[in-house]
């Protein structure tokens, strides 16, 4: 969990960068089988470098690519997922699924939009939302990297010059998703 405090210049308090994020399953009805509530997830050090980048002008960004899904380490069931930290660089699972976010596309199932305390905004804020639905089929698996279609990880990734890089991620217990489920994936970034 992030402390909303870090040390500013001369010992003024600052807003630490921040995330929350909030699941909810559907059954093929679209009833609701469970809502996890709000959760804290760790920003990571590339979104700083982003960031900077942004504020330079350069090197070239193109901003978030989409939300990638992982199975994690089965052995998270037993132990409990490792708190996820500011340093990590990639999800554990080396294959991940990505639902890739593409402004202007309607049939986009990922969306951003800026948040004025709780609403949407058309004047850029301090807070963005981005909501993922992972719908039918999606993740496309089990494959052979994946014998099961279990979650146990996510992340925010965006290009920066020619590397793709994960500003946000997050570890949970195991999501075992059904390929006819969807699940709706709420996620608040405060700046």
């Amino acid at each position: 969990m992030t402390n909303i405090f870090d040390s500013g210049e001369a010992g003024h308090p600052t807003l630490a960068l921040r995330g929350e994020y909030h699941d909810v399953l559907r059954d093929p009805d679209g009833a609701v089988v469970w809502d996890r509530g709000w959760k804290s997830n760790s920003i990571v050090g590339d979104c700083r470098r982003l960031l900077a980048a942004f504020m330079r002008g350069g090197p070239a960004t193109n901003g978030l690519l989409g939300l990638q899904v992982g199975a994690g380490l089965d052995a998270w069931d037993t132990t409990g997922p490792p708190p996820a930290t500011s340093g990590q660089t990639a999800l554990v699972d080396a294959h991940p699924f990505t639902l890739p976010y593409s402004p202007g596309d309607a049939g986009n199932k990922v969306t951003i939009d800026f948040l004025d305390g709780g609403t949407v905004s058309a004047t850029p804020t301090n807070k963005l939302q981005i909501q993922a639905n992972l719908g039918n089929q999606q993740p496309n698996w089990p494959d052979s990297f994946h014998p099961t279609s279990n979650l146990r990880e996510f992340g925010l990734v965006a290009r920066l010059a020619t590397a793709t890089i994960l500003i946000n991620y997050v570890t949970h217990p195991v999501i075992a998703k059904d390929p006819a489920s969807t699940l709706e994936r709420t996620i608040w970034l405060t700046f």
